[in-house]
């Protein structure tokens, strides 16, 4: 888990208020709630939320910054990140794949890292399947927001300040 706000400088100041707040106040409860060890619970994936979506935010913000979307894009409550960014759809997708977009400004690495973090924080966490609810421990919750993290760290970096447009 991040220790502080402040190694994030440029980065965290790019950030809007409202994702600013769910990174804040995800560590909160992972710091002043759960790790007082109150109770303990099956399942801490709920503890990865608040980060998935500042990612998710993030994400739009940045691609619409890049020009990867366009503004009505980025404020549609139709975008589905998710399927535009999966490796499995570029042929399908074309010019409107963000994995491709990703892997042509940037190299291919960075796109799976753009993509695992994603798959990782939100489609392996978040749905349920009856054969398979995913439970996972504080341990590997902590990973996964740092991961998350980390991602969006990485992203600001090679996307935003390399930006000439």
């Amino acid at each position: 888990m991040p220790a502080s706000v402040d190694r994030y400088g440029e980065f965290w100041n790019y950030l809007s208020q409202p994702q600013k707040d769910l990174i804040l106040e995800g560590q909160y409860v992972m710091n002043d709630v759960i790790k007082q060890n109150a109770y303990h619970f099956k399942d801490y994936s709920f503890l990865v939320f608040p980060f998935a979506k500042a990612y998710e935010g993030f994400l739009k913000q940045i691609f619409k910054d890049v020009k990867f979307i366009s503004h009505l894009d980025y404020i549609s409550d139709h975008l589905r990140l998710g399927k535009l960014m999966s490796p499995n759809l570029i042929t399908k997708l074309g010019e409107r794949s963000l994995y491709k977009k990703m892997e042509e400004r940037v190299t291919r690495d960075f796109a799976e890292r753009v993509w695992q973090s994603w798959k990782l924080g939100r489609n392996q966490i978040f749905h349920y399947f009856p054969h398979n609810t995913k439970a996972i421990g504080i341990d590997e919750a902590d990973k996964i927001i740092g991961q998350i993290i980390d991602t969006m760290e990485e992203a600001y970096i090679k996307l935003k300040t390399d930006d000439k447009g």
